[in-house]
């Protein structure tokens, strides 16, 4: 069988609605159906017609018809069965059958023509799975949008409070300021200072809060789904923002359980240069390895730019040592490959990456290195776009949840086993008067209200532990997942990215000496765009 099209019509010829299976044009489906009326015999009881090109299988439905139009070849008593299921579906969908309710019901009823015919050939269905497929309900999906919306109730109930709480902590300091108070606060009546008010002491810009355990999941003083009304600020996101979000942390200790909030030292440490690095005692031959990283890593996956510079340094304080000569050590890694070039000082030997032993010594041994005073001996450089030399992988997959909020997870990974990294931050931003609510995270984060970004740190990642690598996961109101990005990341490292150290240090006449080595890594630009 072949159905051309099925309509639904007026007595008087009149489509009222009609769904071609086949390519035939409006004009001709009109016509048709307004040249049926008139074949209809009277007095007898048949349910087709006939012309000389098609037939018309037919039913009434109160004062309208319902037809099927088929081709002359078609299977009569199939045609007559499509045709009872057709109507059954039409019964089922429209409370009376009469012009107005058809069209109301239109889109359905197309809906379910479809089903039943596909390229003019009858599908294999019944009514109960035709009303099964176009009320497409979803168990799962009622009980999303039922706890949506009770945590949308929470949140506002939660916002009204922070909003009164606030206010009153506002009047509260205005009246200590009006009569002389002062600038110290708190006491006995539990409010937190604002920074603003203290010009006696530094004013910490972050306030970082400690995770009692790597994978503890906690209720952070910031609920994301109560700021989740758009990109646009409300009164209450513009007030955090005035206040840093150390006053709310402070005020609101009911809200969540975290330990008591600490200024971070990282900013004084990072000034230092060498942060958490361990201090090497330096030996008669000492040698500083520095290493300076600039990384540009895309987010779905692959690195825009790497750029590796590095220096030894070699320092001798005993004359009876100068007269010596550097072996570097074998690396672990074939980091950089023929990409990895090194430079050597113009009055020692010269070596290239590929050379098996690596021998730092002055071009005539009968010159001895100066004394107490650091002179560079080598440089080496790395160039190119090869992943597998990022030293930490950073993965950021932010999810939009669909009903205006996002669900960001990020993780991290050590890749380099020659490094130790401390004082890791990896800073994401976050979108326009939206607070994050962290549900699971190692190491310890914050919120920088500077820069509007959420600040995730570890005090160190080991390649010899459980922290090589950690994970945080959080919701937050916006659902662009291009506001999370640029991440930028920072560390000082212990170690050698390249690979490169010192195996021994001997004199020409073969005796060792003994040597102290300070590597160090340090990030000029480490960025996931």
């Amino acid at each position: 069988m072949v159905v051309l099209a099925a309509s639904i019509c007026t007595k008087g010829g009149k489509a009222v609605v009609s769904r071609q299976f086949r390519d035939m044009s409006r004009t001709r489906i009109e016509s048709l159906l307004a040249s049926f009326p008139k074949l209809i015999p009277t007095g007898t009881q048949h349910t087709t017609v006939e012309t000389a090109d098609v037939r018309y299988v037919y039913q009434p439905l109160e004062e309208l018809y319902i037809l099927l139009i088929t081709n002359k070849a078609s299977n009569i008593l199939q045609d007559i069965d499509t045709l009872h299921l057709f109507a059954r579906v039409v019964s089922d969908l429209c409370r009376s059958a009469d012009e107005r309710e058809i069209l109301t019901k239109a889109f359905e009823i197309l809906g379910a023509f479809d089903e039943i015919v596909s390229m003019g050939y009858r599908e294999n269905v019944n009514l109960m799975q035709v009303r099964s497929v176009l009320e497409m309900e979803s168990h799962e999906e009622k009980i999303q949008e039922i706890i949506a919306r009770n945590k949308e109730a929470e949140a506002k109930e939660e916002l009204k409070r922070r909003a009164k709480q606030l206010e009153m902590q506002r009047r509260e300091q205005q009246r200590r300021a009006a009569s002389g108070g002062g600038a110290m606060y708190g006491g006995i009546t539990g409010y937190s200072s604002v920074p603003r008010f203290e010009p006696a002491e530094h004013t910490p810009s972050r306030i970082i809060t400690s995770s009692p355990a790597p994978t503890a999941s906690r209720a952070p003083a910031f609920k994301s789904s109560g700021m989740k009304l758009g990109s646009k600020k409300t009164k209450q996101a513009e007030l955090l923002d005035a206040l840093g979000g150390e006053a709310l942390v402070s005020s609101l200790p009911e809200l969540s359980a975290p330990s008591t909030p600490t200024v971070s030292a990282s900013a004084s440490q990072h000034d230092a240069g060498r942060g958490s690095l361990p201090e090497v005692e330096p030996e008669s031959v000492h040698v500083v390895i520095k290493e300076q990283l600039n990384l540009t890593i895309l987010r779905d996956g692959g690195v825009q730019s790497m750029e590796l510079k590095g220096d030894m340094i070699l320092n001798i304080s005993d004359e009876s040592v100068a007269h010596v000569k550097l072996t570097l050590g074998s690396p672990s890694t074939d980091f950089g490959g023929n990409a990895l070039q090194f430079k050597n000082h113009p009055n020692t030997n010269k070596f290239t990456a590929t050379q098996s032993e690596k021998v730092i010594a002055l071009k005539d041994p009968a010159k001895p290195f100066p004394l107490n005073h650091g002179i560079g001996v080598l440089k080496w450089r790395y160039a190119g776009t090869d992943e597998s030399n990022v030293p930490l992988s950073i993965n950021c997959w932010p999810s939009p949840s669909g009903d205006g909020t996002c669900e960001v997870s990020i993780e991290y990974e050590l890749e380099n086993d020659n490094v130790t990294l401390y004082d890791v931050a990896i800073s994401i931003p976050l979108p326009d008067g939206s607070y994050p609510t962290v549900s699971s995270h190692t190491g310890e984060w914050s919120l920088d209200s500077s820069s509007h970004s959420l600040a995730w740190s570890m005090p160190i990642i080991s390649p010899a532990d459980d922290t090589r690598s950690g994970s945080m996961v959080f919701n937050v109101g916006g659902d662009d997942a291009g506001a999370f990005f640029p991440v930028q990341v920072r560390f000082v490292g212990q170690g050698s990215l390249a690979g490169v150290d010192i195996g021994s240090v001997q004199t020409f006449a073969g005796e060792h000496v003994p040597f102290s080595a300070d590597s160090m890594v340090t990030v000029e630009k480490y960025s996931v765009v």
